[in-house]
């Protein structure tokens, strides 16, 4: 590097910070990315422990809604890091993918690990200068970072910085929010973080805690204010948690946030319709107990029968039409979001109108942002993967825009 050479700084090892490392490398810059963690991608290693969802096939118009008020500003970034380009970079360092039948995308070996170690071999040959255990701390009187190192604090100038710092959820693997303060001192507008793609604590009698805590409820729809899906959740000891809630989160948390309740409707019988399910349910039972007779008669067992038992009065097992509406529409009264420090994600972070197309603060120019400290969400299913890499990308093009500017 030569004495005129400029120098970014990148703060968050995560995809969005070494997506912009990527992106500034090829310019002759230097690229320097702390970490507060001992090693880098910890959170997206931990999300790939069951399986890394790094995009969606979903066609790239319905998959820019999937992001809600934040879509205009992600969308550029998306549409130049689409879900077929992110399979092609993929491609590019040795890991092939494909699409499951939900239409998410996974590498063929569905491991993170081999991905993480095959890009951080390629970033630090290509001049990529790593720090971990360097905590930010903010800047300091003379606007330098200043770092907690295992050394004690140090300051390290910078004539560009990229946060991506990440959101609220999983503090342990890195992601805090500390750095919330230091950028609201400077005037950057930051909403709150709230908790999404999470569960819901539900008031559950002893008997479902202990006997079904941990049972998979496959094969219904969930709805919820107009919107519904069709997939499954578990029922955990303090309520319900899984992929078919994670769909409805950010509108059940803010009803709750709102009204101080909120209540889901399930229907534990999808492809039966209630005439059917009424007319089934009319047959004689010829001395079966009600529990037989909803297995063999309409196919209600198990943990299905027990959200009946639980959600529904007792005299409605007397009545058919009833309990068709019941198995139809079973209301499950929700009580609370389960804390953010479990969620998926998060959502809130800075403020959107703080940002100009490139990702860089309007108010502080060379300063630049991305990922998940961002104010967006997104459900799961490789949307929230995709849009780091997408603004990490962003950010990093940006800066090396602006330094084009400079000269």
């Amino acid at each position: 590097m030569t004495k005129n050479t400029p120098k970014v700084a990148i703060i968050g090892g995560g995809p969005a910070g070494l997506m912009a490392a990527e992106a500034l490398l090829p310019a002759s810059i230097e690229v320097h990315l702390f970490d507060a963690m001992p090693s880098l991608g910890r959170k997206f290693l931990m999300a790939g422990k069951s399986g890394l969802n790094l995009t969606h096939s979903e066609a790239l118009e319905p998959f820019l809604t999937r992001f809600g008020p934040a879509s205009p500003l992600l969308a550029p970034a998306i549409r130049a890091l689409d879900p077929q380009a992110l399979r092609d970079w993929a491609s590019s360092l040795g890991v092939e993918t494909f699409i499951g039948s939900s239409g998410r995308v996974f590498p063929k070996d569905f491991k993170a690990a081999p991905l993480l170690r095959a890009w951080l071999k390629r970033l630090r040959g290509e001049g990529l200068v790593t720090h971990v255990r360097h905590r930010w701390l903010g800047w300091t009187k003379g606007g330098a970072l200043l770092f907690d190192t295992p050394s004690g604090h140090i300051e390290v100038e910078a004539d560009a910085t990229v946060l991506a710092l990440g959101g609220a959820s999983w503090p342990d693997l890195g992601s805090d929010a500390r750095w919330t303060s230091w950028l609201e001192a400077r005037g950057i507008g930051v909403a709150p973080f709230r908790p999404a793609n999470c569960g819901f604590d539900v008031a559950w009698s002893e008997h479902m805690r202990t006997r079904f805590a941990g049972a998979p409820v496959k094969s219904v729809v969930l709805s919820f204010e107009g919107e519904s899906h069709r997939g499954e959740f578990v029922i955990a000891k303090s309520g319900i948690e899984g992929s078919g809630i994670y769909a409805l989160s950010s509108a059940l948390r803010d009803a709750l946030a709102m009204k101080g309740g909120a209540s889901l409707t399930l229907d534990l019988a999808p492809d039966r319709s209630l005439e059917r399910l009424t007319a089934d349910l009319l047959r004689p039972r010829k001395g079966q107990s009600m529990a037989n007779f909803l297995r063999k008669t309409v196919a209600i067992e198990g943990v299905k029968a027990a959200l009946l038992r639980e959600c529904l009065p007792a005299d409605a097992f007397s009545d058919p039409a009833t309990l068709a509406q019941g198995i139809k529409a079973l209301p499950l009264k929700l009580e609370a979001a389960r804390p953010i420090a479990e969620a998926i994600s998060s959502a809130g972070g800075i403020l959107l109108s703080e940002l100009d197309e490139h990702f860089m603060l309007r108010k502080f120019p060379g300063i630049f942002c991305a990922g998940e400290m961002l104010d967006w969400e997104a459900p799961t299913g490789g949307y929230l993967l995709t849009a780091c890499f997408a603004t990490g990308r962003a950010a990093g093009l940006g800066a090396r825009a602006w330094f084009e500017q400079q000269d």
